[in-house]
């Protein structure tokens, strides 16, 4: 069976937290993956190499290190390879890095995106999945955030990107009939998680007697959401396929907890798993922060029967356990 007749799901940023965690599944599942990554630096590449080493244990994986801003190179792989859907979790992430290197977030969250969306347009992809996020939501003053807010607002350059994002899969799905399905990542979390990310970044500093770093004065609220909270919708709505029933075929999800925890609250469940107090400092709210997010998740609740499983408690343990052997520490 040569590449053009076997089916694969292509999964860009496949290095990446959810990436990994996503083609993991597809795998043990049976599924041909493509997975795509430029293991860029904006946090240790050796995770992500870690990461790949256990995607390339199975036979089923196939893995190419490139950039989505090539579109020579993505071009080539849409010719190469037979792949009908597309799960497209690559992007330059973090919103307060976004505050420092704007330009990194339009190559590779705009002009990236514009490649695959015009790869997809021309191979007539049958369902293209994309990565957004909760940061579209902005300041929004509605609690929870519903899919049907407006969301015209946002106060980040990542945000922005997130938003245009979602705009550009309106368009294609508009105009050239592409089946394209948003999804609102709510603060998500577990094991080989990014060290940017408030969980791993604390645990790291308790275990080393570091101080850390608590903005709004510990006041923020988050929907923190577990892994594989993530990865089950993901998996649902790929076996599920494409929105044909709307005109356009277009939909967006939030993939949230529905149930918003308090910034202190998550650090003292953190200090309990590991059985150490943080030495604690508290700041004012930083530039392109929103103070709480909650996700409104009746459409995955209708569409998919799915509804969160994993507690804060449990998931943070599991992060834990996970850190200590990873870390030996």
């Amino acid at each position: 069976m040569n590449e053009q007749t076997k089916s694969y799901i292509f999964v860009t940023g496949s290095a990446g937290f959810i990436g990994f965690h996503l083609a993991r599944r597809l795998l043990e599942e049976g599924y041909h993956v493509l997975g795509l990554d430029n293991i860029n630096d904006y946090y240790d590449p050796t995770l992500k190499w870690d990461r790949l080493k256990i995607l390339k244990a199975y036979k089923n994986f196939t893995f190419i290190k490139g950039s989505l801003e090539n579109l020579e190179l993505l071009e080539s792989l849409f010719e190469q390879y037979n792949l009908p859907i597309v799960v497209h979790l690559a992007a330059q992430a973090g919103v307060r890095y976004s505050l420092k290197n704007p330009h990194q977030y339009i190559q590779s969250n705009l002009v990236g995106f514009m490649n695959i969306l015009e790869c997809c347009k021309d191979k007539k992809v049958e369902h293209l999945l994309y990565a957004s996020s909760s940061s579209v939501y902005g300041n929004n003053k509605k609690i929870p955030f519903s899919i049907h807010d407006e969301v015209n607002e946002p106060i980040s350059v990542y945000a922005a990107t997130k938003r245009a994002n979602e705009l550009l899969a309106f368009t294609y799905s508009h105009l050239y009939k592409l089946p394209t399905t948003g999804l609102r990542f709510f603060t998500v979390y577990g094991p080989w998680g990014r060290p940017d990310m408030a969980l791993f970044s604390f645990t790291k500093a308790i275990l080393n007697d570091q101080p850390i770093e608590i903005y709004n004065y510990g006041h923020m609220k988050r929907d923190f959401t577990y892994i594989d909270d993530i990865i089950e919708p993901i998996m649902r709505l790929v076996k599920k396929g494409p929105p044909t029933d709307k005109t356009p075929p277009y939909k967006i999800y939030n993939l949230g907890h529905n149930k918003p925890v308090l910034l202190s609250d998550f650090i003292k469940t953190l200090e309990k798993k590991l059985g150490k107090q943080a030495h604690k400092i508290y700041l004012p709210l930083q530039p392109g922060d929103v103070t709480e997010t909650y996700a409104d998740i009746n459409e995955l609740i209708q569409d998919l029967s799915y509804q969160p499983q994993v507690s804060i408690e449990e998931g943070i343990e599991n992060f834990v356990t996970w850190y200590k052997s990873y870390y030996k520490s």
